[in-house]
């Protein structure tokens, strides 16, 4: 057997808790993860050689880009905002939600016509690219980090790029879907030279989680 750990970087919160459980269907565990106490941060299985480590979503793309992480599982939302090198190798079929163009009824018109308009996000990146290389439409974007709701509200945008699952916020506060964007869902990404030095047992895991992921839809 490869004398090499192979590591995963998950994204903390409901993503890592749900790969986990997935894991854990096909025999892969971690117990010292079950401690909610823990101070640890690095969670190693001696017994299949892997570690594990959680982190907030937008570094994910980065550990696995630079190799600190073999494996990477986080939303196609944060592989799309980060733009790094890394393949995205499985769609894992939870986490589903939706990137969309968000805003009052008032704002369709200025969508549809093409018009110059304000888009406040807190995915700069996949707001340009939809609006600049799919719209053909300029815009002026307002990077938010908190309630991105409030930028229409107050004035300070037309419209928003956000995720959408439910909605309910969007009524909540008299906004509502206009465009959509692309699906969005959880997906493990892989570094480019792991994938090529341990091919064989990177290949069997992305097999082994495709069937469990067809076997749940």
């Amino acid at each position: 057997m490869d004398d090499r750990y192979l590591t995963f970087a998950l994204t903390k919160g409901r993503l890592a808790d749900k790969t986990l459980a997935m894991l854990g269907e096909l025999g892969i565990s971690c117990e010292e993860m079950l401690d909610k106490n823990t101070r640890k941060l690095i969670f190693v299985n001696e017994d299949l050689k892997l570690k594990f480590f959680l982190s907030k979503g937008p570094d994910v793309p980065t550990y696995v880009e630079y190799g600190v992480a073999d494996i990477g599982v986080v939303g196609k939302d944060t592989i799309m905002e980060e733009g790094r090198r890394a393949y995205e190798v499985l769609d894992l079929g939870f986490g589903k939600c939706r990137m969309c163009v968000c805003g009052p009824e008032s704002a369709r018109d200025k969508l549809e016509h093409h018009e110059m308009i304000k888009v406040a996000s807190k995915y700069p990146r996949i707001a340009k690219d939809y609006f600049n290389n799919r719209k053909f439409q300029t815009i002026d974007i307002i990077k938010l980090n908190g309630s991105v709701e409030l930028g229409p509200i107050v004035g300070l945008s037309d419209v928003i790029v956000d995720i959408v699952e439910t909605g309910s916020t969007l009524k909540e506060n008299g906004l509502t879907v206009l465009e959509e964007i692309c699906p969005l869902s959880a997906r493990m990404i892989v570094n480019q030279v792991s994938m090529k030095m341990q091919n064989e047992r990177i290949q069997e895991l992305i097999d082994n989680l495709r069937k469990l992921t067809e076997k749940n839809e």
